[in-house]
């Protein structure tokens, strides 16, 4: 007899995430803000003065319980994310007057946890499957395995699929061609098959280690009628520790990762970590034999007391592609890409809970961009952020955030006459500044 199947406690629940404010450079051309971290870096460095965006995160949760067995957790969620390149989205503006609204859908997925009251969970579609980030810098490192794909998951060990695909030609994913279809000639990324496979070792007080592998493979590809793309592999192998510290306050860490790709797999710049985000030039024979990537990341928070929280990081990143080139080399498209890179950050964020509505944070960064042959670009960041705290917490997570931002970045001799930065774009100087208010939240 077939076993009967209804759905109880069905709910829908919405969450959003987001940063809004507005700002200005004092000492820029006409008042204009831009970022002020390293070009290439994206948000390391800090993101108090990162620009507009907005997650609207819808979902629908049920339980479909089946009589006589045990109840699966089933969840449907999506993710719209709505950002501009060029500054304000909201307010008196449209897509139309902006000429620079984006709107994404980075997740939409199914998933389905403790299977019939097994250890065994599943999912397919696309979503962000990420784990523990740098708050500071939004830097999701190690094991950011945002894409489209499908996993399954018993007790401690996941297994995943991903096949990523991207038409974005901004250069932060360079690993694409030229590909005509419907008469429309456009970018994309070349689709790769990647299989990773992830176990988690719980220790004692909440102390893991995590283990992580991962394959890709590119196969042979002539979609361009006047070039032959050849098969390409690469693998990624890492390990993380995350311990916790017993202090006046609770919730005090320390985690530590290394992870190493090679080929295909060296990918992450710009502030991402995406491993199939090829890096650099291709060798003579259009492969990625030889090109590699090793990042060590440290990340720790302190909740000394009732008054004072201390967070910190620190990045160190150093690349190569396939190319033999130390310097640049060209590209499938015949453009030249630097073809090795060394990125160094660290920074810190104190909180003074001044009382339990304002805190005060502080921020101080030191970043290093050296790409190819080139000179050391570098940079100190100075942040001062008084900070209401609606929900009265004194808490390093407790949002939303409303911020009166001021910022300094002084900026090494080649960093300023080489535009290293957006705000170094449109002006050459010494020190960029940055002041303004700005709210940051998390609700669900």
């Amino acid at each position: 007899m077939n076993a009967q199947v209804v759905i109880t406690n069905s709910n829908f629940s919405m969450g959003t995430t987001g940063r809004i404010g507005v700002g200005l450079s004092p000492n820029g051309e006409g008042n204009m803000w831009k970022p002020l971290n390293l070009s290439g870096q994206g948000s390391l460095g800090g993101r108090m003065e990162q620009v507009d965006y907005v997650d609207i995160l819808p979902a629908i949760h049920f339980t479909p319980k089946i009589i006589g067995s045990d109840s699966t957790n089933v969840t449907f969620q999506m993710r719209l994310g709505m950002y501009s390149a060029n500054g304000q989205f909201v307010g008196n503006v449209s897509s139309r007057s902006n000429n620079g609204l984006t709107f994404i859908l980075p997740e939409a997925y199914v998933e389905a946890t403790n299977i019939l009251g097994s250890k065994w969970s599943a999912w397919a579609g696309s979503r962000f499957r990420r784990y523990d980030d740098i708050h500071i810098s939004d830097y999701f490192y190690f094991d950011d395995h945002s894409a489209q794909g499908f996993g399954v998951k018993y007790k401690n060990t996941e297994l995943t699929l991903l096949m990523p695909a991207s038409t974005d030609s901004t250069g932060v994913f360079p690993y694409n061609y030229e590909v005509t279809v419907a008469g429309a000639t456009n970018p994309a990324i070349r689709q790769r098959m990647v299989w990773i496979g992830e176990h988690s070792i719980h220790l004692k007080n909440n102390n893991t280690i995590k283990l992580l592998g991962e394959f890709h493979y590119v196969s042979k590809n002539s979609a361009a009628a006047s070039k032959t793309f050849p098969s390409d592999n690469g693998w990624v192998a890492g390990i993380k520790y995350n311990s916790s510290f017993k202090t006046a306050k609770p919730g005090s860490f320390n985690q530590i990762s290394v992870r190493y790709g090679s080929g295909i797999a060296n990918g992450g710049d710009n502030g991402n970590t995406f491993t199939w985000a090829t890096y650099g030039a291709p060798d003579e024979n259009g492969k990625y034999t030889n090109a590699y990537s090793f990042t060590m990341v440290e990340h720790f928070l302190l909740n000394l007391s009732n008054k004072f929280s201390i967070n910190g990081y620190g990045v160190f990143t150093k690349s190569k592609g396939g190319s033999a080139s130390t310097n640049t080399d060209e590209y499938f498209n015949g453009k030249q890409f630097y073809n090795r890179k060394t990125d160094f950050v660290v920074g810190v964020r104190n909180f003074f809970y001044v009382t339990n509505w304002l805190h005060l944070i502080q921020e101080v960064h030191y970043a290093v961009r050296k790409d190819g042959d080139n000179p050391e670009a570098s940079m100190w960041k100075f942040s001062l952020a008084p900070t209401i705290v609606p929900l009265g917490k004194r808490d390093p997570w407790s949002r939303p955030h409303i911020r009166l931002v001021g910022t300094v970045a002084r900026y090494n001799d080649y960093a300023r006459d080489h535009n290293y930065s957006p705000f170094l774009q449109i002006n050459q100087k010494r020190w960029g500044t940055y002041v303004g208010v700005k709210t940051e939240w998390w609700l669900f």
